[in-house]
């Protein structure tokens, strides 16, 4: 993580990751969010977890701000999926490193 500060009430993470394609019937551009910085994000979620254990978050990269959900993986790690106006918005490929701000919905 590359920073963590509060705003409002809510805390917002910096993260640098890069992006990857996946590439089943249904492609999909990804990141992953390491268990390290996972962690401070699900101490952080107090309510109860959506479908698939997700948790709701607003992503800024750039100056493209969404609404999304972060999804855990095996080992503690989450991954989120980078829609395709984003990545248009932002000029993003697979491959590329980029850096995000994630804050948690409450």
């Amino acid at each position: 993580m590359k920073y963590a500060v509060c705003i409002m009430n809510a805390m917002v993470h910096g993260v640098d990751t890069r992006v990857w394609l996946y590439e089943g019937d249904n492609p999909w551009h990804f990141i992953t969010i390491k268990k390290t910085d996972a962690d401070e994000i699900k101490k952080e979620y107090i309510w109860p977890r959506r479908g698939f254990g997700a948790i709701p978050v607003y992503v800024t990269v750039g100056k493209t701000r969404w609404k999304t959900s972060i999804f855990p993986e095996k080992g503690g790690a989450y991954v989120l999926p980078i829609k395709k106006s984003v990545r248009v918005a932002e000029a993003i490929h697979a491959g590329d490193t980029i850096s995000l701000r994630i804050e948690v919905v409450q």
